[in-house]
Protein backbone atom coordinates (compact mmCIF):
# COMPACT_ATOMS: atom_id res chain seq x y z
CA UNK A 1 0.00 0.00 0.00
CA UNK A 2 1.39 3.41 -0.61
CA UNK A 3 1.43 6.22 1.45
CA UNK A 4 1.38 10.52 1.38
CA UNK A 5 4.95 11.35 0.78
CA UNK A 6 6.12 14.78 -0.73
CA UNK A 7 9.60 14.37 -2.92
CA UNK A 8 12.00 17.77 -3.55
CA UNK A 9 14.13 17.85 -6.15
CA UNK A 10 16.55 19.41 -4.22
CA UNK A 11 19.53 20.35 -6.14
CA UNK A 12 17.84 23.74 -6.68
CA UNK A 13 14.46 24.04 -4.25
CA UNK A 14 14.35 27.15 -2.72
CA UNK A 15 15.28 28.11 0.66
CA UNK A 16 11.41 29.70 0.98
CA UNK A 17 10.05 26.84 -0.06
CA UNK A 18 11.66 24.20 1.65
CA UNK A 19 10.57 26.14 4.63
CA UNK A 20 7.17 25.80 3.62
CA UNK A 21 7.45 22.25 3.30
CA UNK A 22 9.32 21.41 6.22
CA UNK A 23 6.76 23.38 8.28
CA UNK A 24 3.44 21.77 6.83
CA UNK A 25 4.88 18.19 6.43
CA UNK A 26 5.98 18.21 10.18
CA UNK A 27 2.75 20.09 11.28
CA UNK A 28 0.91 16.78 9.47
CA UNK A 29 3.33 14.69 10.29
CA UNK A 30 3.78 13.79 5.90
CA UNK A 31 7.35 11.76 4.69
CA UNK A 32 9.00 13.82 3.31
CA UNK A 33 12.08 12.96 0.81
CA UNK A 34 14.84 15.91 -0.57
CA UNK A 35 16.68 14.18 -3.54
CA UNK A 36 19.90 15.55 -4.71
CA UNK A 37 23.36 14.72 -5.39
CA UNK A 38 24.44 16.02 -2.34
CA UNK A 39 23.58 16.17 1.39
CA UNK A 40 20.49 18.71 2.17
CA UNK A 41 20.51 19.67 5.78
CA UNK A 42 17.21 18.36 6.85
CA UNK A 43 15.41 20.30 10.78
CA UNK A 44 16.91 18.35 13.57
CA UNK A 45 13.08 17.95 15.42
CA UNK A 46 11.34 16.46 12.09
CA UNK A 47 11.26 12.62 12.20
CA UNK A 48 9.53 12.12 9.25
CA UNK A 49 11.88 14.75 6.54
CA UNK A 50 14.89 12.89 5.30
CA UNK A 51 17.67 13.55 2.78
CA UNK A 52 18.75 11.47 0.28
CA UNK A 53 22.09 11.56 -1.76
CA UNK A 54 21.65 10.00 -4.99
CA UNK A 55 25.50 9.48 -7.06
CA UNK A 56 26.40 12.47 -8.94
CA UNK A 57 26.25 12.52 -12.40
CA UNK A 58 23.37 13.96 -14.61
CA UNK A 59 19.46 13.19 -13.87
CA UNK A 60 20.14 10.98 -10.97
CA UNK A 61 17.92 12.89 -8.61
CA UNK A 62 15.15 13.29 -11.25
CA UNK A 63 15.58 8.70 -11.43
CA UNK A 64 15.23 8.52 -7.66
CA UNK A 65 11.86 10.27 -7.41
CA UNK A 66 10.70 9.08 -10.97
CA UNK A 67 11.61 5.23 -9.60
CA UNK A 68 10.05 6.16 -6.37
CA UNK A 69 7.31 8.83 -6.05
CA UNK A 70 4.18 6.96 -6.57
CA UNK A 71 0.40 8.23 -7.88
CA UNK A 72 -0.75 11.05 -5.79
CA UNK A 73 2.25 11.80 -4.62
CA UNK A 74 3.58 15.23 -4.25
CA UNK A 75 6.62 16.63 -5.92
CA UNK A 76 8.71 19.70 -6.18
CA UNK A 77 10.57 20.64 -8.98
CA UNK A 78 11.41 23.40 -11.39
CA UNK A 79 12.48 20.23 -14.22
CA UNK A 80 10.28 20.18 -17.02
CA UNK A 81 11.37 16.92 -17.96
CA UNK A 82 11.22 15.52 -14.64
CA UNK A 83 7.99 17.67 -14.34
CA UNK A 84 6.74 15.56 -16.94
CA UNK A 85 7.54 12.41 -16.24
CA UNK A 86 5.88 12.51 -12.60
CA UNK A 87 2.86 14.01 -14.46
CA UNK A 88 2.27 10.90 -16.84
CA UNK A 89 3.00 8.70 -13.38
CA UNK A 90 0.04 10.71 -11.70
CA UNK A 91 2.34 12.49 -9.14
CA UNK A 92 0.89 16.12 -8.05
CA UNK A 93 3.90 18.38 -9.44
CA UNK A 94 4.36 21.90 -8.59
CA UNK A 95 7.80 24.26 -9.24
CA UNK A 96 8.89 26.87 -7.03
CA UNK A 97 7.08 29.42 -8.35
CA UNK A 98 3.53 27.95 -7.75
CA UNK A 99 2.59 26.39 -10.63
CA UNK A 100 0.69 22.88 -10.83
CA UNK A 101 1.86 21.12 -13.98
CA UNK A 102 -0.79 18.68 -15.39
CA UNK A 103 -1.78 16.68 -18.50
CA UNK A 104 -3.33 19.36 -19.39
CA UNK A 105 -0.01 21.84 -19.42
CA UNK A 106 2.99 20.25 -19.11
CA UNK A 107 3.36 19.31 -23.38
CA UNK A 108 2.87 23.41 -23.90
CA UNK A 109 5.39 23.50 -21.43
CA UNK A 110 7.67 21.17 -22.10
CA UNK A 111 7.47 22.88 -26.00
CA UNK A 112 8.14 26.63 -25.01
CA UNK A 113 11.15 25.24 -22.91
CA UNK A 114 12.84 23.40 -25.84
CA UNK A 115 12.16 26.11 -27.98
CA UNK A 116 13.76 28.76 -25.95
CA UNK A 117 16.63 26.49 -25.72
CA UNK A 118 17.22 26.12 -29.07
CA UNK A 119 16.90 30.21 -29.39
CA UNK A 120 19.38 30.40 -26.00
CA UNK A 121 21.80 27.88 -28.45
CA UNK A 122 21.76 29.73 -31.32
CA UNK A 123 22.32 33.27 -29.44
CA UNK A 124 19.46 34.79 -30.12
CA UNK A 125 18.07 35.29 -26.19
CA UNK A 126 19.94 35.93 -23.34
CA UNK A 127 19.01 35.74 -19.56
CA UNK A 128 17.04 33.44 -17.18
CA UNK A 129 14.23 34.01 -15.03
CA UNK A 130 13.25 36.88 -12.68
CA UNK A 131 14.77 36.50 -9.35
CA UNK A 132 12.45 34.59 -6.82
CA UNK A 133 10.91 37.34 -4.79
CA UNK A 134 7.79 37.20 -2.36
CA UNK A 135 5.00 36.69 -5.48
CA UNK A 136 6.23 33.25 -5.90
CA UNK A 137 6.92 32.86 -2.47
CA UNK A 138 2.94 33.17 -1.81
CA UNK A 139 1.99 31.69 -5.33
CA UNK A 140 4.01 28.73 -4.35
CA UNK A 141 2.32 28.27 -0.74
CA UNK A 142 -0.92 28.27 -2.08
CA UNK A 143 -0.80 25.97 -4.50
CA UNK A 144 1.45 23.53 -2.06
CA UNK A 145 -1.30 23.60 0.63
CA UNK A 146 -4.23 23.05 -2.09
CA UNK A 147 -2.66 20.49 -3.21
CA UNK A 148 -1.15 18.30 -0.07
CA UNK A 149 -4.71 18.76 1.15
CA UNK A 150 -5.73 16.92 -1.92
CA UNK A 151 -3.59 14.26 -2.06
CA UNK A 152 -3.82 14.05 1.88
CA UNK A 153 -7.77 13.45 1.27
CA UNK A 154 -6.74 10.90 -1.21
CA UNK A 155 -4.77 8.74 1.07
CA UNK A 156 -6.95 9.35 3.69
CA UNK A 157 -9.37 7.35 1.70
CA UNK A 158 -7.44 4.76 0.40
CA UNK A 159 -6.58 3.84 3.88
CA UNK A 160 -10.11 4.00 4.72
CA UNK A 161 -11.03 1.97 2.36
CA UNK A 162 -8.59 -0.59 3.11
CA UNK A 163 -9.79 -0.62 6.67
CA UNK A 164 -13.55 -1.53 5.23
CA UNK A 165 -12.19 -4.83 3.42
Amino acid sequence: MSSMKIWIDADAAPTDVKTIIFRAAHRLNVETILVANQKISTPANAPTIRSVVVREGADQADRYIVKHGEKMQLAITADLPLANHLVEKGLLVIDPRGEEYSAANIASRLSMRNFMDSLRGSGMVTGGSAPYGDKDKKAFAATFDRLLHKAIRHFAKLNANDENV
